[in-house]
């Protein structure tokens, strides 16, 4: 029997890649899909594969959705992606909704002991250790989706107990570090005064992926990679200070991890998310890809430095945010999303956007959480000292 999947941001980029793999592989079947507001493009997905039941987390494209479409039941805001959940029954969800959105749709998946693929990072960043001891206490498996933690977890493989999570921790004394790669974004290279006036569409031209907006910023602000420190912290056991990022340009290296006998184990491959989405999709199988195998003799070169936290303190901010825990991860989360949008609407310079987060995680403070309505009201504060900061620096 084919694996049931159920795609959630199905129109966005990790969706549509998804969909691809899907369409090569005859051990797939779609069951349902779920977009934020893009309701047409989603009603052609859907005729497309055959989706009888549909979620749309905007209320009014949901209604939108409603009144074009017979084929099937169209769910409607966050509750409307719960219910598409527990409707479909699927083996596996792909969550691919950007932002704090996301944590929801986790939190239901896991509850209901289905695996996860998870490509929203913010779920971790922002549910930390509450998603982690849920999918302890259901036995449903986190398999990442992001590249980089794609790659530490077939890493992690060979060197970590089998566990009902993503990947359990490394035994003790086996790793020694799990090293990011990043491309270093459009601006890398450029002193934090070179950066003053740059632009929205010079934010989003980023030299190795496509990406949606809000993670193409990111990128560019190196805050995708803070984000991913803390998803890694959450999905792999490691302490932060175990915790490093490099700077690789060619995005060819994905990960690496440092062993205790002084070997580094490298992934390595062309930029192609199709290989995590499909990794993801298949696990624990492989499915086969049209994507070429890697000629070091044709890339000629791999290069590596340090980040640049002067240039790009956004990093720095969210390590910050990490080793404060408690609601922190989720304050920096709630502020860079405010500042992201901000900045792609024109209301917000790039450098401001680092100068909305710090002030927002100095005035909103870490506090404890002890469960997921801490993180919720946490993430709701959060979002309204964010846009005051906006209104100061605009």
């Amino acid at each position: 029997m084919p694996k049931r999947l159920l795609i959630l941001g199905a129109t966005g980029s990790i969706g549509r890649q998804a969909l691809d793999v899907v369409e090569r592989s005859e051990g797939l079947a779609v069951v349902g899909l779920a977009a934020e507001r893009s309701w047409a493009a989603l009603l052609e997905l859907a005729a497309s594969f055959g989706v009888s039941a549909i979620a749309l987390a905007d209320a009014d494209a949901a209604a939108r959705a409603a009144e074009s479409w017979t084929a099937g039941r169209v769910h409607s805001g966050a509750a409307g992606l719960v219910e598409l959940i527990e409707a479909t029954e699927p083996d596996l969800v792909l969550n691919a909704l950007v932002g704090a959105a996301g944590l929801g749709p986790t939190v239901a998946t896991l509850g209901e002991s289905i695996d996860l693929a998870l490509a929203n990072k913010e779920s971790l960043v922002v549910g930390g250790e509450l998603v982690g001891a849920l999918a302890e206490a259901t036995g449903a498996r986190i398999i990442p989706v992001d590249s980089e933690h794609s790659a530490l977890h077939q890493l992690l493989a060979g060197e970590a107990h089998a566990g009902a999570q993503s990947a359990a921790p490394p035994r003790a004394g086996t790793v020694r570090r799990l090293v990011l790669t990043a491309s270093g974004g459009p601006f890398r290279g450029r002193l934090r005064a070179q950066l003053a006036e740059v632009g929205v569409e010079q934010a989003l031209a980023h030299p190795t992926w496509s990406m949606g907006g809000k993670i193409t910023v990111d990128s560019a602000t190196l805050m995708n990679k803070g984000l991913e420190v803390i998803e890694a912290h959450h999905l792999f056991g490691v302490p932060y200070e175990r915790i490093a990022v490099l700077v690789h340009p060619q995005s060819i290296v994905h990960a690496l991890i440092d062993l205790c006998d002084g070997a580094t184990l490298a992934h390595l491959g062309y930029p192609d998310m199709r290989v995590p989405i499909s990794y993801a999709l298949h696990y624990p199988e492989r499915g086969a890809l049209p994507v070429r195998t890697l000629d070091l003799v044709e890339v000629g070169r791999l290069d590596f430095e340090a980040p640049d936290e002067e240039a790009f303190p956004c990093l720095r901010l969210a390590r910050e945010a990490a080793l404060a825990g408690g609601s922190g991860p989720c304050v920096l989360n709630a502020a860079n999303e405010v500042a992201v949008h901000a900045f792609l609407e024109g209301a917000l310079g790039f450098l401001a956007i680092d100068a909305v987060i710090a002030q927002t995680l100095e005035r909103a403070g870490a506090e404890p959480v002890h469960s997921f309505e801490d993180l919720y009201a946490a993430d709701h504060r959060a979002r309204a000292l964010a846009r005051e900061a906006v209104l100061a620096l605009a």
